[in-house]
């Protein structure tokens, strides 16, 4: 798939609307109750990065970062600022934030992932985009500051040596988005100052 490693402007996306969508469907019976089912095991994000262009060089940078990327062609990184990083916001990083995986004796190749828990339920989320510098890893709760490295690519782990069985794979990391812009057309609007804006600008995570 055509991927550009690039990250989209921070300054523009920190103003920037969206955030995780489902697919239900719902079918309301003659009784009044109704069923559900879920089309989409996984969520998928949509954004709209309009609402952080403060000045006509976000405005010029924009158009830029859409050109280079030719439109919906290539996907790029994005920074979620509500959600980017394996904690809560309040928070500080940690190589125990999250388990990627349990040592089999075998395997020594385990993803990045995060869990969203709440009332005993939780959805994993596979984090392909790790933020080169910022990934940590434990085994046990001892954190590793060697023996292990990532593909910052594809958010895979990989360790020189295989983790024995039973042990504890846990990693801290922060992450960007893949995303595409979900429009090959911006409609811009330059007012009398010249200062312009876009109407909307959206974006559209890239799923696997």
């Amino acid at each position: 798939m055509a991927f550009h490693e690039v990250r989209f402007p921070d300054t523009i996306s920190r103003g920037a609307r969206g955030g995780p969508e489902r697919r239900t469907q719902i079918v309301e019976l003659a009784s009044g109750d109704e069923e559900r089912n879920a089309s989409w095991a996984n969520s998928r994000r949509r954004y709209d990065v309009s609402y952080g262009i403060r000045r006509a060089d976000d405005l010029a940078a924009v158009v830029a970062f859409f050109e280079a990327r030719n439109g919906r062609f290539y996907g790029f990184r994005f920074k979620d600022w509500a959600d980017h990083r394996s904690c809560l916001p309040s928070r500080t990083r940690s190589p125990t934030d999250q388990q990627i995986g349990t040592g089999d004796g075998v395997t020594t190749s385990f993803q990045l992932l995060k869990r969203y828990a709440s009332g005993g339920q939780s959805w994993v989320r596979t984090i392909a985009k790790p933020v080169a510098g910022t990934v940590q890893i434990a085994l046990n709760n001892v954190p590793q500051a060697s023996g292990w490295s990532v593909d910052h690519k594809t958010g895979l782990v990989s360790f020189e040596t295989v983790p024995s069985t039973g042990i504890t794979i846990t990693a801290g990391f922060e992450f960007d988005v893949p995303v595409r812009f979900d429009s090959d057309a911006l409609d811009m609007t330059l007012d009398i100052e010249r200062l312009g804006s876009i109407t909307s600008i959206p974006l559209l995570e890239i799923r696997r």
